[in-house]
């Protein structure tokens, strides 16, 4: 079926099925695996978004297709694909080498078809981006639904001169980027009915297989509503704070989705699936009246999923009473970087462990189904031994709640890259970091590297990459350990995980030995080694997944009356 736009969604790196790479932990903290495959939220809203305009917009993730099946043929499969225009994702950085390999291709076997890219790395990298040959548009900014709308409806003319946001080539070559003036502060008219919209996909293109968000999703199936564009946090090395919106996607303040929105998006999802939601950001950014206003009605609507709060700083009691009063199954995501509250202010927060432990407390008095807790390495002040010294405090935290259950400690390192844009990235020395890569096609190079070692694109003023990549295994090691003795983890599967990197950091070592040969025959037979060592699935990757474990798509009723809404409104489109 012939489309308005195809979207695309590349693994990190397009040829990571035959390349031999050892990846590490890289993707130990995040639902997707080492490949990426999980595309950005954008996708839908722009499905969405074109879609109440008329327009055919598909999704595909390919990555996915890739990561299930050895023999899917990529190039087959976009050789037959049918659209005047081709959307392919820079969100993260670390897509930057199967992106760019998307676009050759869809230029190989689609001459004629125009392809389009955006997202937050986009965004940075626009200038480089535009100048290849198989990229003719990128849409900078966070919020570029309305501008990939006149994108559809104009390109073809020629004349995208007046599209905001968007970068482009004239005839003879020369590059123009449009002004950035499209950073809406009403986001009320996106993402109303994205998750019934990829079902209406569904059904519309005959295949499931390509709108699943990552491997594992059908027996994991969280699902996020976020409820704002752009953030209030001054986070130094994360390219989606405010410092960094401000400066690369002209967004001056955050804008925030209504109350309504964010609940009719909570209800709609929870028609779709008993998985857990994720609310991305804290509520509390709009204001503490916002917040409460929004934990009324969700207590109202009786929500029966897990919903995870992300929460960047401590909660007062009250505020704890009311999160648990409103959603019963209510669990807590919360990021203080590091133990030492001095490297934690180096990285743009600032609270102390005794508030961020007394709302920890009060959480577990007031029936918290999870409380998640995220320690990075890689980060400014940091030492190795800091970092070890971070282990001890989830020891200490343990002990303190009598090894409760429901508080799960999770440390990884901050890779593979230190994110364009963001006040680390733009003013490394300040904060203590240094660049080893800046450009586009180092980083596009770098991820073909035989080990995540390889791709790290900073060091910091106390720990070299070696340092980085070494403490990372020995602090993953010492976690297991400590959760060993508090009851969190069986010894069976401790030992069995503490072999694995142990291998790895062998594996590490005869990688580093051919890497100075320079002899590719060599690297190419330590393959094997590294399929299988790749192929373990992390502890941390795993109890994450314990809170999703017993839930299923709602199949039976709120898929079908889901599936009959949207079959409805096709009928009348």
């Amino acid at each position: 079926m012939r489309c308005d736009l195809i979207l695309l969604h590349a693994p990190h790196v397009y040829d990571f099925r035959k390349l031999p790479q050892l990846y590490g932990p890289v993707s130990d903290l995040v639902p997707s695996t080492p490949a990426f495959e999980m595309y950005p939220m954008g996708f839908t809203s722009f499905a969405e978004y074109l879609g109440r305009s008329g327009y055919k917009v598909r999704i595909i993730n390919l990555a996915l297709r890739m990561v299930e099946s050895k023999t899917f043929d990529v190039e087959k499969y976009i050789s037959k694909l049918d659209a005047p225009l081709f959307g392919v994702d820079l969100h993260w950085l670390v897509h930057a080498n199967g992106s760019i390999a998307f676009t050759e291709i869809i230029k190989k076997y689609h001459p004629d078809a125009k392809v389009v890219m955006g997202g937050f790395s986009a965004s940075y990298f626009k200038d480089e981006l535009i100048r290849l040959p198989t990229v003719d548009y990128v849409l900078s900014g966070d919020s570029t639904e309305e501008p990939m709308r006149l994108l559809v409806s104009k390109y073809q003319s020629g004349d995208v001169s007046d599209i905001p946001n968007l970068s482009w080539k004239k005839a003879d070559g020369t590059v123009v980027h449009n002004p950035m003036s499209n950073t809406p502060t009403d986001i009320s008219n996106v993402m109303h009915e994205h998750y019934e919209g990829m079902i209406k996909q569904v059904l519309r293109f005959k295949d499931f297989k390509s709108i699943i968000p990552f491997n594992g999703w059908l027996k994991q199936p969280e699902t996020c509503v976020f409820s704002c564009r752009g953030c209030d946090q001054y986070c130094v090395f994360c390219g989606g704070s405010k410092y960094a919106m401000q400066k690369h996607s002209s967004r001056k303040e955050t804008a925030y989705r209504t109350v309504d929105d964010i609940v009719n998006d909570i209800v709609r999802t929870s028609k779709i699936s008993r998985g857990q939601i994720a609310l991305e950001s804290d509520i509390r950014q709009a204001g503490e009246d916002f917040a409460w206003e929004l934990l009324d009605r969700l207590g109202k609507e009786k929500i029966k999923n897990q919903i995870m709060f992300e929460i960047f700083k401590p909660m007062p009691t009250d505020y704890v009473k009311k999160m648990a009063q409103s959603i019963p199954n209510y669990s807590l995501d919360i990021s203080p970087n590091s133990h030492d509250p001095k490297v934690r202010l180096a990285t743009g927060i600032n609270y102390s462990n005794e508030d961020m432990e007394k709302t920890f407390e009060d959480a577990l008095n007031m029936g918290v189904r999870r409380i998640e807790v995220f320690f990075m390495i890689g980060l400014p002040k940091q030492s190795k031994q800091s970092v070890l010294d971070t282990i001890d405090y989830c020891d200490e935290l343990w002990t303190k709640f009598n090894s409760d259950k429901r508080i799960f400690a999770y440390i990884g390192p901050l890779s593979p890259f230190l994110d364009p844009g963001s006040m680390g990235y733009e003013e490394p020395e300040k904060h203590g970091y240094r660049l080893l890569r800046k450009t586009l096609e180092d980083y596009r190079n770098a991820l073909t590297g035989p080990s995540w070692r390889y791709a790290l694109n900073y060091e910091t003023d106390l720990m070299t990459r070696d340092d980085i990549i070494d403490v990372t295994y020995e602090a993953i090691i010492r976690l297991m350990q400590v959760q060993v003795k508090h009851g969190q983890l069986t010894e069976e599967l401790s030992r069995a995980q503490i072999q694995r990197i142990r291998m790895t950091q062998e594996l590490e070592v005869k990688i580093a030995d051919v890497m100075k040969s320079g002899d590719q025959e060599k690297l190419l037979a330590l393959k094997p080694e590294m399929d299988e060592i790749n192929s373990f699935r992390s502890v941390q990757q795993s109890q994450m997944d314990i809170a999703y474990s017993f839930v299923k798509l709602r199949y039976v009723n709120g898929l079908i009356q889901t599936i009959k809404s949207a079959l409805h409104k096709e009928k009348k489109s």
